[in-house]
């Protein structure tokens, strides 16, 4: 079963094994990378398979400072990425499946998740759409590799009434 849970700073050891393909690496970095970096309004977190984290992402409360095509009250999800031994088993797809349920219920007051999703990776976008991201046709051209599609989750539509 795949689940999603928060990663505190401290676990390095946790996540430390988990690693993609290196063509893949310049899309969503790696886990050192990640911890690396001084982004106090980032939050990590894990996916996990029947308990083993397979899987890392970051969500940024401070998105639309740091881009200006975000939108106040939207966070970003950042640096996604399944163990390259996990992929090609729907790990990814559970994951975007079991997100939007978890990000409503961490962040309450988030109305949306945002991400970038670069064109020349088609396999990640399609597993974005298939968790029920939307792409409204907007590029964002800031990136390093090529342009990227900017891709919207409407959270709302998971909270409970």
């Amino acid at each position: 079963m795949i689940t999603l849970e928060p990663l505190a700073r401290h676990e390095f050891d946790r996540v430390s094994h988990i690693r993609v393909a290196p063509e893949q690496e310049p899309f969503c970095g790696s886990i050192a990378t990640h911890f690396a970096m001084d982004e106090p309004g980032c939050d990590f977190n894990i996916v996990a398979r029947d308990g083993e984290p397979v899987g890392f992402f970051k969500i940024d409360r401070d998105y639309p400072s740091r881009y200006e095509f975000a939108r106040p009250g939207e966070i970003g999800l950042r640096g996604m990425m399944i163990d390259r031994d996990q992929q090609g088993r729907g790990t990814g797809k559970a994951a975007m499946l079991a997100l939007g349920p978890y990000l409503t219920r961490r962040y309450p007051e988030a109305g949306i998740c945002i991400l970038t999703v670069n064109i020349v990776n088609p396999a990640a976008r399609a597993i974005y759409l298939a968790g029920g991201f939307v792409d409204e046709g907007e590029l964002y051209h800031g990136g390093n590799l090529s342009a990227q599609h900017i891709l919207r989750l409407n959270l709302r539509k998971f909270a409970v009434a």
